[in-house]
């Protein structure tokens, strides 16, 4: 393919395309004394002025043993000083990763406002109760939906999903309890690193990132844009 070819398979001029932040700076003696406590005062920034779509999507990635890595978008379904919890099929290629690799980055793209968070830890499955009480919350189609849906497995038509799940609605109508899939629950993700990004003017962004000490604490140091 000669250059030309390939500059007309570009519906865009990709260089030029960019954004210039003009928001204000993120100063170390503005930060809380926690990371989970400075990632609450930003959610809710993002939750309630971001104008985001959805504030507690995140970019998972995982990689396997091997180190071959792999992203997702998955929701956030809760946070404390214990960690970042979101929840999945154990037998999806996320949940397999994590089986053989722990390591985990999550990433919260929060671009309206300028801001990224970055979290770097490590992820345990929650307990069964904790997974149970959580899968009560959600909508009954979704509880289905974790049931009738062998995630990330390869299917030869959406009508095998489609079928799976009007077995389960008949099986289990609207009112009747779900029980909860032995092969899905939560992961807690444990941080050891949690970095948060402002947009700044020339591309000179603010990026200060919490690392955990030994003793439970935390220090804060600052990153080169």
């Amino acid at each position: 393919m000669t250059d030309r070819e390939a500059g007309e398979t570009a519906p865009f001029d990709l260089a030029s395309m960019r954004k210039h932040y003009r928001e204000e700076g993120l100063a170390e003696s503005g930060l809380a004394a926690t990371p989970v406590a400075q990632f609450a005062a930003w959610f809710q920034q993002a939750a309630t002025e971001g104008r985001l779509f959805e504030p507690n999507a995140m970019v998972v990635s995982t990689a396997d043993a091997e180190g071959r890595p792999s992203s997702r978008t998955v929701l956030l379904k809760g946070f404390d000083e214990r960690g970042f919890v979101f929840y999945t099929n154990y037998e999806s290629r996320k949940g397999r990763d994590l089986s053989e690799n722990p390591y985990v980055s999550l990433l919260f793209p929060w671009h309206p406002m300028a801001r990224q968070v970055i979290v770097q830890g490590v992820a345990r499955r929650t307990g069964r109760d904790e997974t149970a009480a959580y899968f009560r919350t959600r909508p009954h189609g979704s509880q289905l939906g974790a049931w009738a849906s062998a995630q990330s497995s390869v299917i030869a038509t959406r009508a095998e999903v489609d079928a799976a799940y009007s077995e389960l609605a008949a099986r289990y109508p609207e009112g009747e309890q779900v029980p909860v899939p032995p092969h899905w629950g939560g992961f807690r993700v444990a941080p050891s690193s949690v970095e948060f990004w402002q947009g700044r003017e020339n591309r000179l962004h603010d990026r200060l990132r919490y690392v955990a000490e030994p003793d439970g604490g935390w220090h804060v140091e600052r990153l080169s844009p």
